[in-house]
């Protein structure tokens, strides 16, 4: 690939998650669970007189996307009909946007793996509906669903800025991101409702004509992407080096060859025979609408992410894990903010080391387990004024994640409390080393790494529970008594 430069462009499609579809009452269901043909009409099955009608929900979430994506808006907006027959299209046409859609020119930054940041273009934010499900049966023959029939499908595509699969894979996750802070998409991928298509060429280095693409789908994770869209790079090239002509194609994406195969020929935009749906006037927006639906939109990830480094202190992987995702932020601000408020810094260490373990463990979300900010903060403040110690204090937290009790109500059912009377450490302390007279001799004469034998002897005759900051301290008094 060294005399060849990479050129790629990502068409991604994400189902709006509204309750109802695109242009029809039906419900929206999920695709994978609700059964065949439960959730349609005669106006998603394309009868025949049957009048869409635009979902207005499904326009204010569109806009939101486009307007995340740093589009130009364009007010007057035009439906129109991809024409083609396949079938999983009831109508034998997809209502979808062609010459003016939703937002235009806009651009995403994107954070790569060496730590640069390289700006993507946008080229286009569009509405339309979503398609059928099929499904191939091993004897020959297919099964469609209609269930998703009409769906709001929300495509954006971008310029062909993108050089590499690792760079697709990071502009198609910040997207989804992005998508899922609006709370338009759930950001699904194994259910179809975020689907990214590469479309890929190569052309020599140095020269700007592009080369014939071919375009890949079902693509199921962003690994597959990475790894479909490299493979399919290094195939080209290999095409090219013999003397061959890549074909303009649909390819997919073979996980146990780890390999592309051709699928059918790839269409141009001509070939779908775009004209305006007469049956849906044009879509004017208004720009005072439109300036509300901005100002409301929710702060983003990279500036989330910038404010917790300025504001809160925070490594640059710390504050990235934190705002991820836009409920874990949330609940990580209100720890932040609930009195006493305690060190950011603190706090996050507590919820990506112990917390995300638990939740990981038992495979539960930050808005289904039991932890609530309050009781992370008020479990902090025991471990710092040594009520209890640290190692204790991850115990109390695994209690509390399983029974939703306070970090106190645990620690005084269990008799956790840290023990820091000096006096009864002391006669511990001394007790140990009576018994040990053998080893403090050892230590005396220079076995230093013995004062860790006698720590633990310590903490084992007071179960964990003695403040090993005083304990530490008690010992070395004693031990340097000892040795004089």
């Amino acid at each position: 690939m060294s005399k060849y430069e990479a050129v790629i462009g990502l068409e991604i499609h994400a189902e709006l998650m509204t309750k109802s579809k695109m242009f029809c009452g039906c419900r929206v269901v999920d695709s994978v669970e609700a059964a065949p043909n439960t959730a349609v009409c005669p106006v998603c099955l394309g009868m025949p007189g049957m009048l869409p009608v635009i979902n207005a929900q499904a326009v204010e979430y569109a806009l939101r996307v486009a307007l995340a994506l740093n589009c130009s808006i364009n007010l007057h907006n035009v439906f129109a009909r991809k024409n083609y027959f396949y079938p999983d299209l009831p109508k034998s046409y997809q209502i979808s946007q062609y010459e003016l859609p939703l937002g235009v020119k806009g651009w995403l930054d994107v954070e790569l793996e060496n730590g640069e940041t390289k700006r993507i273009g946008i080229r286009r934010v569009h509405m339309e509906e979503d398609t059928g499900k099929l499904t191939h049966l091993d004897g020959g023959g297919s099964l469609v669903d209609y269930n998703r029939s009409s769906v709001p499908l929300l495509e954006i595509v971008s310029e062909p800025d993108i050089r590499s699969g690792e760079e697709a894979r990071a502009y198609a996750t910040r997207i989804r991101q992005i998508l899922r802070y609006l709370e338009v998409n759930s950001g699904d991928m194994e259910k179809g409702v975020f689907r990214v298509e590469p479309n890929i060429s190569i052309r020599p280095v140095g020269t700007t004509a592009f080369g014939t693409r071919t375009e890949l789908k079902n693509l199921n994770s962003f690994r597959v992407l990475a790894d479909g869209t490299d493979y399919e790079l290094a195939r080209q090239a290999a095409i090219l080096d013999a003397g061959g002509k890549v074909v303009q194609e649909t390819r997919g994406w073979h996980e146990g060859r780890r390999e592309t195969f051709s699928q059918r020929v790839k269409e141009e935009a001509e070939d779908y025979r775009y004209l305006p749906d007469p049956d849906l006037p044009p879509l004017h927006l208004d720009g005072a609408w439109v300036e509300e639906v901005r100002a409301a939109l929710p702060e983003l990830p990279q500036a989330k992410l910038a404010r917790y480094r300025a504001d809160f202190g925070l490594s640059a992987y710390d504050a990235a894990v934190l705002t991820e995702d836009r409920a874990v932020a949330t609940w990580f601000e209100t720890a932040v903010s609930t009195p006493p408020h305690l060190n950011p810094k603190t706090i996050a260490n507590w919820v990506i080391n112990e917390l995300f373990r638990l939740m990981n463990e038992s495979k539960q979300s930050i808005d289904e387990m039991r932890v609530s900010p309050a009781g992370l903060v008020e479990l902090i403040g025991l471990v710092e004024k040594q009520t209890i110690n640290n190692n204790t204090g991850k115990e109390v937290l695994a209690e509390m994640f399983a029974t939703g009790q306070s970090g106190t109500a645990v620690v005084e059912a269990k008799g956790l409390a840290q023990i820091s009377d000096e006096a009864a450490l002391t006669a511990t302390i001394e007790q140990i080393l009576a018994d040990n007279a053998a080893m403090v001799e050892r230590f005396v004469n220079g076995e230093a790494k013995l004062r860790g034998f006698f720590m633990g002897q310590v903490m084992q005759a007071t179960q964990g529970k003695a403040n090993p900051k005083l304990v530490n301290q008690l010992l070395g008094q004693a031990l340097t008594k000892t040795g004089k």
